[in-house]
């Protein structure tokens, strides 16, 4: 076996990153390279010694502790990005790990990849937070499937359920883990990364831990970007970024399921601590409001939904396009097609965005809402901004317990079943009715001196194929991505 990490997982030029392997053959070789819009060979080693490190039974919470197989100084002249690393032993045996590099440099726009949820569905060496775990290590390799695929539409996890065996078995042969479904660079954020560089946008890019412990990280930019899956979030990341967005910074998420959970960084961002349904387990859990408890931001104990930063939480919408969820038509529902996030689209008002290529699928985003003059406005009751202009919906329906995909842990809690415990007041039958069919919602809304654009989605970056969904894509970037004068000196405040 080869297995392999990067620490520490982001740096700026000319500081250090260390790549740790363990593999039992007598050497091994690595190749790094950049993915955006072109795979860019960057550096390839020859060989070097392999080791068999130390794998602890507690590996998945105290982290892999091992001995440095080579020292890399990041060269000033690599474009701020993603790195893969490929590792083969002269076993044959292969492995992948990753580094980001940051940007010294101002740049259009800073692409925050979700580490920290990737670590939440991380089984290598022990379990995560949905087999088991509450205290997860981010220092340590990540299963096969994360990092790379081969085809990741091919087997995206909102076409899981229309899988057909051959599907199944290239999955299984290639030797993806499971959760790799579910969480990782492979999913979307690669997907993103090729479509904005090729679209000419000049992005920096930085990782989850780098919002919560950098509060000056997005001065170098006018505009935050989350794509994909981006479910946990620690205290420090959303006070950095709402601040940010107060001050006149916009922000776009283009991602789903965003913010559902609160986590906290230990240990010098070595560990990450989440307990979700089961915060009692939480050694801060006391029955009394606690900002940092290790649960659903909306939870009252809390009293800091996530929608207060979106715009949208997944208590109010769910899963699509899965199994024991609606399939809808696999896009949004136009109802305000004179904004400005539609021009240039010629969408009608019920018309559909992203059918074709499915952007509503997996887990959804929305918020309350009723209907006025035959449009949708919120109803502020989940915490979204009553300003919160609704541009697009879709069906979603949260899981019970009994709904999901199984291969969890004894203790899973369906979403369905937790909000309608903490925040319904009773896990009743009438109180799951009310929350189980949400909606997937896409929409806007002005936030202190900033603005916010959501997709309400996790998929959303499998449609930037199609010309609609790139163009609303272009026209919220053209829009926040100007390096406005007035929000850049307010920034600096």
């Amino acid at each position: 076996m080869i297995a392999a990490y990067c620490w520490p997982q982001s740096a700026l030029p000319e500081e250090t990153i260390k790549i740790f392997c363990h593999t039992e053959a007598k050497s091994f070789q690595f190749t790094v390279l950049r993915q955006g819009k072109n795979i860019e060979k960057i550096l390839e080693s020859r060989d070097l010694e392999g080791k068999a490190q130390t794998i602890s039974p507690d590996i998945s919470v105290e982290g892999c502790d091992w001995d440095p197989s080579f020292e890399l100084v990041i060269d000033p002249n690599w474009n701020s990005g993603f790195y893969l690393v490929r590792l083969e032993d002269s076993d044959g045996e292969t492995s992948e790990a990753f580094f980001v590099v940051r940007a010294k440099e101002r740049k259009q726009g800073l692409f925050i990849l979700a580490t920290s949820t990737w670590n939440a569905y991380n089984t290598w060496g022990g379990p995560s937070y949905y087999t088991g775990g509450y205290v997860t290590s981010l220092k340590r390799p990540l299963p096969s499937g994360f990092l790379s695929k081969k085809e990741p539409e091919r087997h995206r996890i909102a076409r899981y359920k229309y899988w057909p065996k051959e599907d199944a078995r290239a999955f299984v042969s290639e030797g993806y883990d499971d959760w790799s479904m579910a969480a990782g660079w492979a999913n979307w954020e690669v997907l993103f990364a090729q479509w904005a560089e090729s679209s000419g946008y000049d992005l920096g890019y930085a990782v989850s831990q780098d919002l919560d412990e950098f509060p000056d990280l997005l001065s170098n930019a006018p505009l935050y970007i989350s794509v994909g899956h981006d479910e946990y979030w620690s205290e420090g990341m959303r006070n950095n970024l709402e601040n940010f967005v107060e001050r006149g910074g916009k922000a776009a998420f283009l991602s789903g399921n965003t913010s559902f959970w609160q986590v906290r960084f230990e240990n010098d961002y070595r560990q990450m601590r989440g307990y979700k349904a089961n915060m009692t387990k939480d050694p801060l859990y006391d029955g009394k409001k606690c900002s940092t408890l290790a649960t659903m931001w909306s939870d009252p104990l809390i009293d800091r939904p996530e929608s207060q930063m979106t715009g949208v939480s997944f208590s109010r919408g769910g899963y699509a396009h899965m199994p024991n969820s609606p399939d809808g038509t696999g896009g949004y529902t136009v109802w305000q097609p004179e904004h400005w996030v539609y021009e240039g689209t010629g969408l009608q008002k019920g018309d559909v965005l992203g059918d074709e290529k499915i952007v509503v699928g997996y887990e959804c985003d929305g918020c309350d809402l009723k209907f006025i003059d035959d449009k949708p406005i919120p109803t502020g009751e989940c915490g979204a901004p009553l300003n919160f202009k609704i541009l697009g919906t879709a069906p979603a329906h949260l899981w019970e317990t009994e709904e999901s995909l199984g291969n969890v842990a004894d203790n899973y809690v369906g979403e369905l079943n937790w909000v309608a415990e903490r925040i319904g007041g009773g896990d009743t039958p009438e109180v799951r009715e009310r929350f189980s069919n949400g909606h997937a919602v896409l929409g806007t809304f002005k936030k202190g001196n900033g603005e916010v654009f959501t997709v309400g989605c996790t998929d959303w970056a499998y449609g930037l194929t199609d010309k609609n969904v790139s163009r609303v894509t272009k026209n919220v970037l053209n829009r926040f991505a100007v390096l406005d004068e007035n929000a850049e000196r307010a920034n600096k405040i």
